[in-house]
């Protein structure tokens, strides 16, 4: 969140993001508890699903102009004109409060719905433009913190508004027109909130003016044409295709949730009061708020697909237990769970769909994707209205979105196994390692991708799926495939089995993989490494490409794992590594290559991301005081330190002298101190004390010349002095 920070207008995009959602909660809030006032029973659920059906609505019949709307003109443009509708709307509510017109108020909550309807592709579609391919899944972290912490105030803030107003008359029975009226003052609370969210849209920079030559048919889209064809090119690419699936899934499930429970609430946990309810409804909003922070954690600078199979099980996990609970609290704690994993689940599937999407269609992608999500929430709530009318009861709604949600993660699985292998793989390595992705924005979206690279370990599978969004088609030696109890899952993962010489079918196999477009990696050495260097670069991959057109050769440096258990390193260095260390890994991706490029050119892209991948590590490295007193903190009662004279000290007794020797410096204003000792245990004692003091030790010997000297001491008023033979500052 640190570095998103950073970025001008991101703040300000946030703000946006937050009062949308607060202003659109609040109204939504206000009709819904006074239903909740009003009706019981089915009939309650029967309208709760009508009015959160009128704030779907919107969503469906504007899919394609407000797609339309994000890519011909500037996304900060387009978010400026929502909210100053927003603030005419606000108004007409507020009248329709004071007048006592409830269905009118009912109604208008189709009008700010229009109004997000066209603000929502352009919101999504700016993320992007403002945060870059590297920032994406932590961005769409803080965007789906962002709006769900809004959503999560507004629905405590407004309902205590809203029971607050009522107070003074709760010893009368009063009609929905009175209930409305007594509340018209939070209407000026929505009005002053919208003026302000139009104020920061003010400080949003624009980066792109849009696509000036796009046009909008009307009679196409009364037609349809418009909604097939931007369908159709959701439906072409098949990772957009599933992430809209799984998002239109969840929010179905949660739009039947927040329907039937109030109803649940009332009839079997005999709670009437609505602040109670919306903020047992709210925690599920604060778990999709703090899962989207571990998300965008997890994934930092890549996109973590593997979180998508665990919060898939999750969710239903949650929803399963949710009737059986008989407290408020515990229903409070069922809700969270359920927001936490949805968090999980949603946030790298936003991720995966911006990624994938070409620039010049992401605002029609992200308005199709809307509109498929609302027409599955639309039919979620129609669904729940007949099983009401069908006299299906709160507890019944329950277990069918349980059993919905398990279908739901099996498909999900089955879809997306390598997120599942991912998730594993990341669960063994994040334990020890810290992964670190460099030039995530070379990975092409689409299109035949061969990734060739180095090979260092066991695990170097697991490190580029890992790194990679994208499924992964991975090539392996014939008889590692083979082994029995590792098989099953190698073919459920896409794994291409090869054998040294006889690889005639496998370069077929992995030909017709990249004509179909799929990413396939291998690795050009043949073997893993046995010194940790680059090894000769076989050519066998220049034939698998043969044909392959539109496609791109990526190559990729793996470095950190030299020296663990997985490498090929002698027993010696893997005991040097302490088993409590952290270590860095990084994944350093190179420009796209053409299909052509020869095994010495890409041995020598390769070496080249090796350096970068180096400057990287080292310039992450602690100070060198830090990292050995953490040495010594792990390895205290070990030798530290032996001379030719067999003096030896332990690492407490080294640091113990360093600090003393350090503490009789003075203070120095050069930033360099020379030594003159001997080399020995006074020497290193005395280079240690000198870096603690944030100095640079500079060596010298007794024949050194007086400009050696004025190095160390500029001129005679100087205040920094050598270290001389007795130890002596």
């Amino acid at each position: 969140m640190s570095r998103l920070k950073t970025i001008a207008g991101f703040v300000p995009y946030l703000l946006v993001v937050f009062l949308n959602a607060f202003v659109d909660l609040g109204h939504k809030i206000v009709i819904q508890n006074t239903l909740f006032k009003t009706y019981s029973g089915q009939e309650q659920v029967i309208l709760t699903a009508i009015v959160n059906g009128l704030i779907l609505l919107p969503f469906i019949v504007l899919f394609s102009p407000s797609g339309f709307l994000a890519d011909r003109f500037a996304k900060p443009r387009i978010i400026r004109h929502a909210a100053l509708a927003a603030v005419g709307a606000t108004l007409a509510i507020t009248y329709a409060y004071y007048q006592g017109w409830f269905w009118m108020a009912f109604a208008l909550t189709a009008v700010l719905a229009v109004q997000s309807a066209i603000y929502s592709p352009a919101k999504y579609g700016y993320i992007k433009e403002l945060a870059g391919s590297q920032n994406l899944a932590s961005a769409n972290g803080a965007v789906q913190a962002t709006t769900i912490v809004g959503i999560l105030l507004g629905t405590v803030v407004f309902s205590m508004m809203f029971e607050f107003l009522l107070a003074p008359m709760t010893d009368t029975a009063m009609t929905r027109s009175e209930t409305i009226a007594a509340i018209a003052p939070i209407g000026w609370i929505l009005v002053a909130l919208s003026v302000v969210e139009w104020l920061f849209t003010l400080r949003l920079p624009v980066h792109s003016q849009g696509d000036a030559a796009m046009r909008f048919k009307f009679t196409s889209y009364v037609r349809l044409k418009y909604l097939r064809k931007n369908l159709r090119i959701i439906d072409s690419n098949k990772a957009i295709k599933l992430s809209i699936i799984g998002l239109s899934t969840f929010w179905a499930i949660s739009q039947v949730l927040l329907a039937a429970f109030p109803a649940f609430a009332k009839d079997t946990l005999a709670i009437d009061n609505t602040v109670v309810i919306q903020s047992i409804l709210a925690c599920s909003g604060l778990g999709i708020a703090l899962g989207s922070v571990l998300a965008g954690r997890a994934s930092r600078n890549y996109i973590e697909t593997g979180l998508i199979p665990v919060g898939a099980l999750g969710i239903s996990l949650g929803i399963l237990v949710l009737p059986g609970l008989d407290s408020g609290i515990a229903m409070g704690i069922a809700f969270l769970l359920v927001g936490v994993m949805g968090g999980l689940f949603i946030v790298p599937l936003n991720a995966i769909i911006q990624f994938q999407a070409e620039e010049s269609r992401l605002g029609t992608i992200l308005a199709g994707n809307n509109w498929v999500q609302n027409v599955a929430m639309l039919g979620a709530l129609v669904l729940t209205a007949a099983f009401a009318i069908a006299g299906v009861n709160s507890v019944g709604l329950f277990y069918i979105l349980a059993l919905v949600a398990i279908i739901g993660t099996g498909y999900t699985v089955r879809q997306l196994p390598h997120s599942l292998a991912r998730i594993i793989a990341t669960g063994i390595l994040k334990r020890r390692y810290t992964i670190d992705v460099l030039n995530f924005e070379n990975l092409p979206r689409t299109g035949p991708t061969l990734l060739l690279g180095n090979h260092i370990s066991w695990i170097d599978w697991a490190l580029v799926q890992i790194a990679c969004p994208r499924p992964v088609r991975f090539v392996m030696l014939k008889r590692i495939y083979e082994t029995w109890y590792l098989n099953p899952f190698f073919k459920l993962f896409g794994v291409v089995p090869i054998t040294a010489g006889r690889s005639r079918d496998s370069i077929k196999t992995i030909n017709k993989l990249l004509r179909q477009g799929e990413c396939v990696c291998l690795f050009p050495e043949g073997a893993i490494s046995r010194n940790g260097h680059l090894g000769k670069f076989h050519r066998g991959y220049e034939r698998m490409v043969e044909g392959v057109e539109d496609g791109v050769i990526l190559p990729f440096y793996l470095h950190g794992l030299w020296g663990s258990r997985f490498s090929r390193a002698e027993q010696g260095l893997r005991d040097a590594r302490a088993p409590s260390t952290r270590r860095d890994l990084i994944v350093a991706f190179g420009k796209p290559l053409p299909m052509d490029t020869g095994a010495d050119q890409l041995k020598q892209k390769v070496f080249e991301l090796s350096i970068s991948a180096w400057n990287t590590y080292t310039g992450a490295l602690d100070p060198i005081p830090l990292a050995w007193l953490r040495t010594v903190k792990r390895q205290q009662q070990e030798i530290a330190i032996i001379d030719s004279g067999c003096a030896t000290l332990s690492g407490r007794a080294l640091v113990a002298s360093v600090s003393c020797f350090a503490s009789g410096l003075k203070r120095q204003r050069n930033p360099r101190v020379g030594i003159l000792l001997p080399a020995g245990t006074d020497a290193a004692i005395a280079s240690l004390a000198i870096l603690l003091k944030g100095k640079a030790a500079v060596y010298l010997d007794r024949a050194s010349r007086s400009n050696s000297i004025s190095f160390i001491v500029p001129d005679s008023a100087s205040t920094s002095r050598a270290a001389n033979s007795n130890g002596a500052p």
